[in-house]
């Protein structure tokens, strides 16, 4: 088995469907399979889906564990060389997929990869390539958008349709070896949502490993169909990177740390006051 896809769903059937029939399609040239997790779906009609696709390994979970734990309950499961942890509201657009895991078998050290992303309107969408988290990047992130060609957070200095050595992808979709997903632990279940997929691919990084953007082919990513922009999400997200600062900062770089946080927490102001 070369590649298990790692799908977690939350009651998006309709886009999960197309998901897998992109998959089903553009997959080919190796051995596959895929794994669906549903994170108890208040509405349970995405179980037709099951005798649909009676071929793709559907795990039903009692509770919403949230992102990171059910992704660590999939890959548990898992029989490839590779997992590939792809959101349900994506599509593959291509056959291109052996190309990317022959680019990932001839680099050593791979550690993680993720293809370029674009919305149903055709546009980019940065969180494509990043950069790790810091003071000025972070504050260009919840404040401003630098546009030029510099290593911000949204890695300007690389094209769109580069392929790149860079820091940081979206676990929306993000290729890497299951023995690197392991010996590194996974994702850090302590993120319930958001912010996971930043702290894994540094900590594949601070094991040696390498990370690539792939910009040559793209997925589509309706993004955040699933989600609610409300107080449980500003919590989520300002709590997630609230995380990661007090696990990478608050010792290591206090100053940074504590202009961090005020940001954070301002930030967190300016939006909940929209709500």
């Amino acid at each position: 088995m070369k590649v298990s896809v790692i799908i977690v769903h939350y009651q998006v059937k309709d886009l999960l469907r197309n998901c897998i029939l992109s998959i089903q399609k553009y997959f080919q040239g190796f051995e596959y399979e895929i794994i669906v997790v549903d994170n108890n779906s208040p509405n349970s009609d995405w179980k037709t889906l099951m005798s649909e696709f009676s071929e793709v390994n559907f795990i039903s979970l009692d509770k919403n564990f949230g992102f990171s734990k059910a992704n660590n309950i999939g890959v548990n499961s898992a029989k490839g060389e590779y997992v590939y942890i792809l959101n349900p509201d994506t599509e593959i657009e291509g056959n291109y997929f052996k190309e990317i895991l022959d680019f990932a078998d001839s680099k050593e050290k791979f550690g993680s990869l993720g293809l370029r992303m674009h919305n149903l309107e055709g546009d980019f969408l940065p969180e494509s390539k990043r950069s790790i988290p810091a003071l000025v990047n972070s504050f260009e992130k919840l404040f401003t958008s630098f546009s030029n060609n510099t290593k911000t957070y949204y890695r300007n200095d690389v094209g769109e349709f580069d392929i790149a050595e860079v820091e940081i992808m979206t676990g929306a979709n993000l290729l890497m070896k299951k023995s690197v997903y392991q010996e590194v632990g996974g994702f850090d279940e302590r993120y319930f949502m958001y912010g996971e997929d930043i702290d894994l691919c540094y900590t594949i990084l601070r094991k040696g490993y390498k990370n690539f953007y792939y910009g040559r082919y793209s997925i589509l990513h309706y993004k955040g169909e699933s989600t609610v922009k409300d107080k449980v999400y500003l919590n989520r997200f300002f709590g997630a990177m609230n995380i990661f600062i007090d696990k990478y900062y608050k010792k290591q770089k206090p100053f940074q740390y504590l202009l961090m946080k005020a940001g954070l927490k301002f930030k967190y102001f300016l939006e909940e006051s929209k709500i």
